[in-house]
């Protein structure tokens, strides 16, 4: 297996780069950029706006719309062509807007590289565009610059580097110049910086191993180009649906032609033979025209912006409108732990001084003891953290906890710099791993230190018991390792204190020995509090939650136990662990893994195909841009609003308070969506389907045709509008998170959804067939007039019994929904101007269609609804209780 630039001796990556530690030539790296190309991520070329434009027209439903439409242009029937046209061409134009919208992943991505870059060249330091970059060139670095390329370090001073975007690591790497045999993921490779990665403390120097797309950041942007955007449930779920209903519609119209036209062939041959095949193309065209709901895609895009409303209550912020209904489909939740379930912030939980005593400060300043003073003056001190006057921290955030801590005990830590000002100082450096100030306390000149654990238990000769200092001695050591140990094995970073009294001279780094310990203090990115119940809310909703992070699995596991994510028996894994397993593996194994820890981008994306694969709606969260291929990838991304940009747009959801709670709270809204999408399409198809039957009836029993094809149009783009956009807005179900996530393959049709369309269509064709009976005894055009009003009504009134199927409309609260009654009324109005003189003509509706007729209308429509909701009622209480329900029905019979 190759080496990685990682794994390789520095005087080998020179070699093989071609250059040396005094830099490149100017010819040669002219050269390199002439033969390479510049320092710049590339992007593949995207389709055009037009093309966009042609493919919304390769819907099934759209294509039988357009042969419609194109049929009866030819035949005359301008008006209702160009109503068809006109709402095709608008739901076009909004879904190339959406698309459009969606876009500029790579472009922020581009935003991160660096604009200029210090090299050593022709053996001088000069500055150039860090787009003119090429392998082989020496770069230096220093505090607050972005680092230009990839490359291998040959030199560091103390040098610390901000690579949260690549890791998701919430403190600086500390960087080295040392040699790495093992493989280890990004955030490991300590002689290695990235580009885009910004340096926060010290200074570096690095030869340049790879640019452009060849970075860790330009494999992100390769994988952002080659991630295909998952379609979201609902979409695939109308496209099967779509496709049978359009070959349903075909066939059945189709016939209907056939049958007409084999009858007027086999008639006598007396009537009018242009008259009767035109007659026959209005039948199978009204049979279309009545089976498609013209405004689904409209009516679905306005209920999922109804969502957006309020899921942006819930601080979930929707960049693209389908993912409101896949979150309401989500069962795996894949989360960062940094800032998503913890608070991002360090904090101090523990101490320990060498008396035994740790736990938590209970006592004021005022009453503390010699120990616990030391302790908070040292952490305070020896600490170059800040607190603007903004509130904003600023600083390392492992000494931000330093300082928030003594500010908790009522020690405000300006005070005890004000009062104990610093003298001189050994900076840290990530060789001796200490820092140490100096400070006059009490008139006496002390050295204060702080750093990691066992560097500064084996420079203490002494330490602070009660006060007193005496010598440490082995059972003092062991006892203090012990401590660590165990705040180790809690996930906890500790730092150790200690101080010696120093006579005033310039220190130096010999100082640092002979110390007096003085304790412990622990400390950790701790949950957010309301992450422990949202974690909870989400298993008994059905939803499993993964955490995948670029921290230690130490750590990542403490963090899981402890808000409930991992359990007894769950398994944790690291990406190189990942890497080691076969697809097989993985798959027999992905239910238990709970955790993640250290991982690349290609392990998020792998663990997102991993789940869908078996099936899943996956949603992941992540903040960084080497999260951005994974929430493209995932059937829904969830960037934090404090992210990256990157991570902004390839997401489909940005939270604005980057809580996992909000997560739960906004599947609560996204269920709720596509239960009211799923209503309003049951209305819609309710409606269509009482009209298809009455249409049929017709004609098996040889009756004129009972609607026009504008009159259908109006009702499917005007009248049935209203009502299904008020049902986008009913209030969740009672039982909504105690069910489990939808499967993504279910057809929207299915179970309880289809057996209650079937039972409404022929509710309402029953209605509309008797009304058109009824009318027929006075006049053909009555007969249609009655049937056209009969079935305005009932599609109208169904809008009760279609507000829940779990529940009567008495029981869901009858005016609990206001927007229902208020369509109800405009249906009525918008009804009430057909029968307007000069438009009623239009409508095919007689002059001696009078108010009595419309009554009856009104009478025969509530007549079917009032069974639909009878019936709902009946069986809900056989559901409830079947043995009661049996034992009432015995003895009524």
């Amino acid at each position: 297996m190759a080496q990685e630039i990682y794994q390789k001796k520095l005087s080998d990556v020179l070699t093989e780069n071609q250059t040396s530690e005094q830099g490149l030539t100017t010819s040669e790296a002219q050269q390199r950029l002439t033969e390479n190309g510049p320092n710049q991520l590339k992007e593949a070329p995207r389709k055009s706006s037009f093309k966009l434009f042609l493919e919304t027209f390769k819907d099934a439903m759209v294509v039988v719309l357009l042969i419609v439409a194109t049929v009866q242009l030819v035949m005359g029937a301008y008006v209702e062509s160009i109503v068809i046209f006109a709402v095709l061409l608008l739901n076009s134009v909004v879904s190339v807007i959406q698309t459009k919208k969606a876009e500029g992943s790579l472009a922020a991505l581009k935003n991160l590289s660096a604009p200029d870059a210090n090299v050593i060249r022709d053996g001088a330091e000069q500055s150039i565009l860090a787009k003119d970059l090429v392998v082989g060139d020496i770069v230096l670095l220093e505090a607050g610059d972005y680092v230009p390329a990839d490359g291998r370090l040959l030199e560091e001073g103390s040098l610390k580097v901000d690579e949260g975007m690549l890791t998701g690591e919430s403190t600086p790497a500390e960087k080295e110049v040392q040699l790495i045999d093992a493989t280890v993921p990004i955030g490991d490779r300590l002689n290695m910086v990235y580009s885009g990665t910004i340096v926060t403390y010290g200074r570096g120097k690095f030869v340049v191993t790879a640019t452009g797309n060849n970075t860790a950041i330009g494999e992100v942007a390769d994988l952002l180009e080659t991630t295909v955007e998952q379609k979201t449930p609902l979409q695939r779920g109308l496209d099967r649906f779509s496709k049978k209903l359009s070959l349903a519609i075909l066939g059945l119209s189709l016939i209907i032609l056939g049958v007409q036209v084999a009858r007027i062939f086999m008639g006598d041959g007396t009537g009018d033979l242009t008259a009767d095949l035109v007659n026959a193309f209005m039948f199978a065209i009204a049979v279309a025209v009545a089976a498609i709901p013209e405004a689904l895609q409209s009516i679905v895009t306005i209920v999922l912006s109804l969502g957006t409303k309020k899921m942006a209550r819930e601080h979930a912020i929707i960049r693209k409108l389908p993912a409101v209904e896949t979150l309401g489909s989500t069962s795996v939740i894949c989360t960062d732990k940094t800032g998503t379930l913890t608070q991002n912030r360090m904090t101090v939980v523990d101490y320990f001084l060498p008396n035994g005593q740790s736990g938590k400060f209970s006592q004021t300043p005022d009453s503390w003891t010699k120990d616990e003073r030391r302790l908070v003056e040292i952490s305070v001190l020896a600490n170059d953290a800040a607190i603007a006057e903004d509130g904003a921290k600023l600083g390392d955030p492992t000494e931000v906890a330093l300082i928030d801590f003594s500010n908790k005990q009522e020690q405000p830590y300006k005070e005890l710099r004000q009062k104990y000002p610093r003298l001189n100082e050994l900076p840290f450096d990530s060789d001796r791993k200490l820092m140490s100030t100096q400070h006059e306390i009490d008139g006496e000149k002390l050295l204060l230190t702080k750093g990691g654990p066992d560097i500064v238990i084996n420079r203490s000769s002494h330490i602070l018991l009660d006060g007193e200092v005496v010598p440490m001695t082995e059972e003092h050591k062991q006892l203090i390792q012990q401590q660590n140990e165990a705040f180790s094995e809690r996930a906890l970073r500790v730092l150790a204190f200690a101080y010696k009294s120093l006579a005033d001279h310039d220190l130096e780094f010999e100082d640092e020995q002979e110390l007096v310990f003085v304790g412990l203090l622990a400390m950790i990115d701790p949950p957010r509090e309301e992450v422990f119940q949202a974690v909870s809310d989400a298993r008994n909703a059905g939803m499993k939650t993964v955490m995948i992070t670029g921290d230690h699995k130490t750590t990542a596991v403490a963090i899981a136990k402890e808000i409930g994510i991992f359990a007894e028996g769950d398994q944790a894994l690291t990406g190189t662990e990942l890497d080691q397993l076969s697809e097989l593996e993985l798959k027999e194994r992905l239910e238990k893994i709970t955790v993640y820890a250290r991982v690349s981008p290609e392990n998020k994306i792998r663990i997102i195909r991993a789940w869908q694969n078996k099936g899943k709606i996956s949603a992941m969260t992540g903040d960084g841009v080497n999260d951005a291929p994974a929430l493209k990838q995932a059937d829904i991304g969830i960037a934090m609003g404090t992210g990256t940009d990157v991570a902004k747009d390839a997401a489909a959801m940005v939270l604005t308070d980057d809580n996992f709670a909000s997560i739960i709270s906004a599947v609560k809204v996204g269920r709720n969506v596509y239960d009211n999408i799923k209503k309003a399409i049951a209305y819609l198809f309710a409606g269509n389907l009482g009209a298809i039957i009455a249409i049929v009836f017709a004609l098996v029993m040889g009756w004129n045709n009972p609607f026009t094809a504008l009159q259908l149009l109006f009702i499917n783009l005007v009248n049935d509008s209203l009502p299904a956009i008020a049902l986008g807005t009913e209030k969740p179900e009672p039982t909504i998170m105690q069910r489990a996530p939808r499967d993504p393959d279910q057809g929207i049709f299915t179970g309880k959804t289809l057996s209650s369309v079937t039972y409404r269509g022929i509710l309402i064709a029953a209605a509309v067939i008797f009304a058109q009976w009824l009318g027929m005894q006075e006049s053909v055009e009555i007969g249609v007039a009655m049937a056209f009003s009969t079935l305005i009504w009932s599609r109208t009134l169904q809008t009760l019994p279609a507000r829940s199927n779990t529940q009567t409309s008495w029981q869901a609260g009858f005016l609990e929904n206001k927007l229902v009654w208020l369509a109800i009324v405009v249906c009525g109005a918008l009804y009430s101007v057909t029968l307007i003189p000069g438009v009623r003509e239009i409508f095919a509706i007689p002059q001696n269609f009078t108010l009595s007729h419309v009554g009856l209308s009104m009478l025969l429509a509530l007549a079917a609804v009032l069974l639909m909701e009878i019936t709902k009622l009946i069986l809900l209480k056989v559901q409830k209780d079947p043995a009661k329900v049996g034992k009432t029905a015995d003895v009524k019979g």
